[in-house]
């Protein structure tokens, strides 16, 4: 069995830890803040922040992980290749860590060292040099930091009179301490997909059916699967994603319930373990919805309207993700139903928004 650090204890951090857990691994769950959903179902937990090396350090000294699992962006990376170097296992490697959480470096791994396709692009590292490119990409074009999350710091900007505000709120939304934005050209796509790729240590690299998805205001709001795509355009992107997990040569995910055979933590897990993966099966059509806090309070906050959501059809249901405070707009739960794989995707989407809708996230 191994010990395995996670660093970064949200949601999708708790998930990955109860699945490590079914397969008997012990897990240590970091993050910057005490109460984290995966710090309440790991073994372990540490609280510091993840730019601190020196902290990163210790609590690798004190608990000396077999494998460690970056799952936030806002980490000291160059502190992880030292990791390597000591034989720590880090999955995906330092290296891969360093490109995928950093929209700079794969963004020119993709476009520059790949020739992938991908919209026209210019990084600034001030509000004069935004503009300059703005004026090169045209508008409407989307600004938004080298490293965030959730969407945060990102702008559409329609116009000229736009981009001051583009700027700050770009700056303001970044994470860690890299002042960079990048400045995209906006394109008017038919369809946006999450197409998630397991590349294995002894197997084929594999694809999940792909995810569409919903956001507002560059944040998450909805997902289903599996979205209607034709299959030129899933065999490109299959290619696509190929050429960028290749090129990182690492085993890992590279970021619903129920509608495979292994759900998205236990394939990273399996990944990261270099478990067999024979293949990804496609079991049922899958929906989920956010539920948003409307206010912001110190302690947890309250719920109501749960059982009106599990009671709307037996097919759904409700994972709240045990947040210790709240603040507007934080995703503190979603709902997520299934449905046969010739059902109705439409009318599971609706179903499953209208059960979300009846969650309320309340003061204490």
């Amino acid at each position: 069995m191994k010990k395995i650090m996670l660093l970064g204890s949200g949601e999708l951090g708790k998930e990955f830890v109860i699945a490590a857990q079914r397969l008997g691994q012990t897990v240590v769950a970091c993050d910057s803040y005490a109460g984290a959903p995966a710090m309440q179902v790991a073994d372990a937990c540490e609280v510091f922040h993840m730019l601190d090396g020196d902290a990163l350090a210790a609590a690798v000294g004190k608990h000396r992980p077999d494998i460690i699992v970056p799952e936030i962006e806002a980490i000291r990376t160059e502190r992880l290749y030292e990791f390597e170097k000591a034989g720590v296992q880090v999955v995906p490697s330092a290296r891969a860590v360093n490109f995928t959480m950093n929209r700079k470096a794969i963004r020119d791994l993709a476009a520059k060292e790949l020739g992938l396709k991908t919209a026209r692009y210019f990084y600034a590292t001030s509000y004069d040099e935004l503009k300059q490119a703005a004026a090169k990409i045209g508008y409407p074009c989307v600004v938004k930091p080298l490293m965030s999350s959730s969407g945060k710091g990102q702008s559409l900007v329609k116009g000229p009179e736009e981009l001051e505000h583009a700027w700050r709120y770009g700056c303001e939304g970044s994470r860690g301490d890299i002042r960079e934005l990048i400045i995209e050209e906006f394109i008017r796509f038919d369809s946006e997909i999450t197409l998630l790729t397991v590349t294995q240590k002894n197997g084929p690299t594999l694809f999940c059916p792909p995810i569409g998805h919903v956001q507002k205001g560059g944040d998450y709001r909805e997902s289903f699967q599996s979205p209607h795509i034709a299959p030129e355009h899933l065999a490109e992107a299959q290619r696509m994603a190929a050429a960028v997990t290749e090129a990182l040569t690492d085993t890992g995910m590279v970021t619903l319930a129920g509608t495979q055979n292994l759900n998205e933590f236990e394939l990273h897990l399996r990944a990261v373990l270099g478990l067999p993966i024979p293949a990804v099966t496609f079991e049922r059509l899958g929906a989920s919805a956010v539920v948003l806090s409307p206010v912001a309070c110190a302690s947890a906050p309250r719920y109501e309207g749960i059982d009106r959501a599990l009671a709307a059809d037996p097919r759904t249901d409700v994972r709240i993700f045990g947040k210790p405070s709240a603040r507007v707009n934080r995703r503190m739960g979603v709902v997520t139903g299934y449905a046969p794989l010739d059902g109705d995707l439409e009318a599971l989407r609706e179903r499953v928004k209208a059960a979300a809708a009846e969650i309320k996230v309340l003061e204490p």
